[in-house]
């Protein structure tokens, strides 16, 4: 890190993340203009910005994104979004929290065997009518279902990406995950509860008068076009089988994701024109602009360096060492994107578990996938999930600001990071 190069890369990323969490310039904006700026000054450059595996942009998240808000965008047109937030609050009897329940277990479930991504594209459209119905403020729902997300994408190989690539460095199988991260994702999920029924308190008002005209809404009504529902349902089903057979037919979510899109469109009356409209341009970009800066910091040697560090401090203490990795991770990730992350940092702990002759259970494996995964939930740039709702919120006019996001975020890091820390002592050591 002597070269001069890596102090700008560094510069440029810390500026540009000062200036996202001021707010004071769209996110959209500092992105690609850091992007711009780590390209300028040689951090990185075109090949490694757009072909590079490790340090470019990930087009895996960009058109899995692409295709599943495609899909999304399709399905909103048949009211199948209205008909599941009538049928939700008048399960939850129209009680706010209880929806909000009913909506994070949901979340959790599905993100276990979707990528958490995908699952916040699903719920996101019904959230916000289901707040629209009940008159309350969409942002607190919103932000407890992308906590789920992070932490149910948590109990399963597939259910975050960077579990995909400790599984393949470290030879882990989709059973190992549920073995070992399954009931700990569980207990996490419901200390989320706990805590947005604290931190979120303000927002369950409940209107009697409101609740009375849910109750006696029909949700079949709803459906605006039952062939294009069911069109959709199986194409979504399809995509969906899909990604849970990841392991068996090897193809990637992004290309399970487009090749739905594109049959949905191509077997379907919708209009081209306005199934792309729904597509949310700006997130994209955001998340290009992202990864170029990050591939900076990459290119540079940067994040190595700190990866060389934190491997240093770890040492030949496997017990020091996994508490090391899974709070050390978690803060990294709260800054820097998970994938790389932990594409950086996945042969540098294959390396520790070497070092240390073969660590016990995998331990140090699962350290660095819960500090990863649960980092993400401490800013609101933290996982990709996080982005991508704020962009749909933005859009349906329920803006969540930075701070919004990450004063709740921090709580509930520190909350399930620390549970994490107890539970792998517990499990790995004390009880072994």
């Amino acid at each position: 890190m002597n070269d001069w190069h890596s102090w700008a890369a560094i510069a440029i990323f810390v500026g540009a993340y000062a200036l996202i969490i001021s707010e004071k310039i769209h996110r959209v904006a500092v992105a690609l203009g850091g992007a711009g700026l780590m390209l300028a000054i040689g951090a990185t450059d075109d090949s490694s910005a757009f072909y590079s595996e490790d340090s470019g942009i990930d087009w895996n998240v960009i058109f899995l994104l692409m295709g599943m808000m495609m899909i999304v965008g399709v399905l909103k047109k048949t009211g199948m979004f209205e008909y599941l937030a009538i049928w939700a609050v008048k399960r939850a009897r129209a009680k706010p929290f209880r929806v909000m329940t009913m909506l994070v277990v949901i979340t959790a479930l599905a993100s276990a065997l979707l990528d958490n991504v995908t699952t916040v594209l699903l719920i996101a459209p019904v959230t916000l009518l289901v707040c629209e119905r009940m008159a309350l403020p969409a942002a607190p729902f919103l932000i407890a279902e992308v906590m789920a997300s992070n932490i149910g994408g948590t109990a399963t190989l597939v259910g975050d990406p960077p579990n995909i690539i400790i599984a393949s460095r470290a030879g882990l199988t989709f059973n190992d995950f549920v073995v070992h991260l399954a009931p700990l994702a569980a207990v996490l999920v419901a200390v989320l509860l706990v805590l947005c029924r604290v931190m979120f308190r303000k927002s369950f008002v409940y209107d009697d008068d409101r609740a009375a005209e849910i109750m006696e809404l029909e949700e079949r009504e709803a459906i605006k076009d039952p062939r294009l529902l069911v069109q959709g349902l199986i194409v979504l089903a399809l995509v969906v089988v899909g990604f849970v057979l990841h392991p068996v037919l090897h193809y990637a979510p992004s290309i399970v994701a487009l090749l739905g899109a594109g049959l949905l469109v191509a077997a379907t009356a919708v209009e081209t024109h306005d199934v792309l409209a729904e597509v949310e341009w700006p997130t994209l970009a955001f998340f290009a602009g992202l990864f170029i800066m990050i591939g900076g910091l990459i290119d540079t040697g940067v994040v190595s360096e700190i990866s060389r560090h934190l491997a240093d401090a770890i040492g030949g203490n496997e017990l020091g060492g996994s508490m090391t990795l899974l709070g050390g991770s978690a803060v990294l990730s709260g800054i820097v994107d998970n994938i790389p992350y932990v594409a950086t940092m996945a042969p540098i702990t294959a390396d520790l578990v070497n070092d240390m002759g073969g660590t016990s259970h995998h331990v140090l494996w699962w350290a660095l996938a819960l500090g990863a995964d649960l980092g993400g939930n401490a800013t609101a740039i933290g996982a990709s999930a996080n982005v991508v709702v704020i962009g749909i919120a933005e859009r349906n006019r329920q803006p969540i600001s930075f701070w919004q996001f990450t004063k709740y975020g921090l709580i509930v890091t520190a909350a399930t990071v620390t549970i994490s820390l107890a539970y792998v002592w517990l499990r790995y050591f004390a009880l072994a």
